[in-house]
C-alpha cells in the first residue's frame, strides 16, 4: 500500500467536489477525517450553507450510497430502520428496510424528532447493526451518519442529550463563505445550466486501504500524553491553572481521547505526511471537544463559549 498514491487521489477528490461546491474546505476535511476514520460527525451552521450538498457530492465521488432523512416530530423509528410488514398473499410477516440500509446517512436537522427516533439512529451508529421483529440486520460498510441541527431555531426541537451527542465524534461549526466564494456561489446557482455530475474518485475498498495506513501513522508517546492532559484539563481546570476551568460543569468522556488521537491521524494524513504534530492535534480539539465540554450557567451570563475555553485549555497545557 503506498500512501503516495491517496494523496494524489485525495488531491483530486478536492477538485472534483470543488466543481459542485465552492469553498467550504474546511467542511470537506472534516469530512473525510470522520468517513476515513468510520466517526459520525454532526454539523452545525445556519440554512443556504450547502451542507446537504456538500455531503451527497462527497458521497458520490466516494462512490457510496447515499440517503438523506428530514427528522420531523411525528417521524417514528419504524421510518429510519424499517418494520415488520403483513403480506395477506402469503400469509406471512416480511421485513421492509428502512433508509438507513446506506453507506452514507444524512439525517437533517435531528434535533426536529423526538428522543425516541433520535435513540433509534444513535443505537444503529454505536452497534452497526438494527433489529426488526426479532432479527437482527448489520448495517451497510462502511457506514457513516452526518447528522445536522440548526442552532438559530429552538422552537418545536428536541435537544439531544450530551450522552447522545457524545458519540458523535465531531460537531462541526460550519461557517459563511467569504465574498469572493459567495459571488461565485451566485453566479453559479443564478444560471440555468446543470451543474457537473462529480465523477467517483475513491470506493469503499479504498476507504479501507485508507484506514489501515492511518494504522501507520506515527503518534509519539509524548503527543499521546498531550491528548491525555488536554482532555484531564477539562476536568480538572484548577490543576492546570485554567481560569476558564471555572466555567466547565463536566468536562470531557473518555471518547474524547480515542477520538483526538484517530482525528489527529487522519488530519495528519490529509496533509501528506505519516506522523502527527501537535499543530494537528489542536487543529482538531475544538471540533473534537465543543460538544463534550457542559458549561455552567456563569458561562452563559459571561458569553462565553465551548471554543472560548477549549482555546484557553490549549494555550495552557504544555507539550511534555
Amino acid at each position: 500500500m503506498n500512501p503516495e498514491e491517496y494523496y494524489e487521489k485525495i488531491d483530486q477528490l478536492y477538485e472534483e467536489v470543488g466543481k459542485v461546491i465552492v469553498g467550504q474546505r474546511l467542511l470537506i476535511n472534516r469530512l473525510l477525517i470522520g468517513i476515513f476514520t468510520g466517526g459520525h460527525i454532526l454539523l452545525e451552521g445556519s440554512p443556504g450553507l450547502a451542507k446537504t450538498k456538500t455531503v451527497s457530492v462527497l458521497a458520490a465521488t466516494l462512490r457510496l450510497r447515499f440517503q438523506r432523512i428530514q427528522f420531523t416530530p411525528d417521524l417514528l423509528p419504524a421510518d429510519i430502520i424499517g418494520t415488520m410488514v403483513y403480506n395477506q398473499k402469503e400469509a406471512q410477516f416480511f421485513v421492509r428496510k428502512g433508509p438507513i440500509f446506506a453507506n452514507v446517512i444524512l439525517a437533517d436537522e435531528i434535533n426536529r424528532a423526538p428522543a425516541k427516533v433520535q435513540s433509534a439512529l444513535l443505537e444503529a451508529m454505536q452497534e452497526k447493526q438494527v433489529t426488526i421483529g426479532e432479527e437482527s440486520f448489520p448495517l451497510e460498510r462502511p457506514f457513516f451518519v452526518l447528522a445536522t441541527q440548526n442552532p438559530i431555531e429552538h422552537e418545536g426541537t428536541y435537544p439531544l442529550p450530551e450522552a447522545q451527542l457524545d458519540r458523535f465524534m465531531m460537531r462541526v461549526q460550519v461557517g459563511y463563505l467569504s465574498k469572493e466564494e459567495e459571488l461565485e456561489v451566485m453566479r453559479r446557482m443564478a444560471s440555468f445550466r446543470r451543474l457537473p455530475e462529480p465523477q467517483s474518485i475513491l470506493t469503499p475498498d479504498d476507504i479501507f486501504t485508507i484506514r489501515e495506513l492511518l494504522n501507520e501513522v506515527t503518534l509519539s508517546e509524548s503527543l499521546e500524553r498531550y491528548i491525555i492532559e488536554l482532555v484531564f484539563a477539562t476536568r480538572y481546570p484548577k490543576d492546570y491553572k485554567i481560569e476558564e476551568g471555572r466555567y466547565i460543569e463536566y468536562g470531557a468522556s473518555p471518547r474524547a481521547t480515542i477520538a483526538l488521537n484517530m482525528a489527529a491521524r487522519a488530519y495528519a494524513f490529509l496533509q501528506k505526511r505519516n506522523f502527527v504534530l501537535p499543530d494537528d492535534i489542536k487543529a482538531v480539539a475544538p471540533d473534537v471537544l465543543n460538544h463534550r465540554l457542559i458549561l455552567n450557567y456563569e458561562a452563559e451570563a459571561d458569553r462565553v463559549s465551548a471554543y472560548d475555553v477549549i482555546r484557553a485549555i490549549l494555550s495552557h497545557v504544555p507539550i511534555s
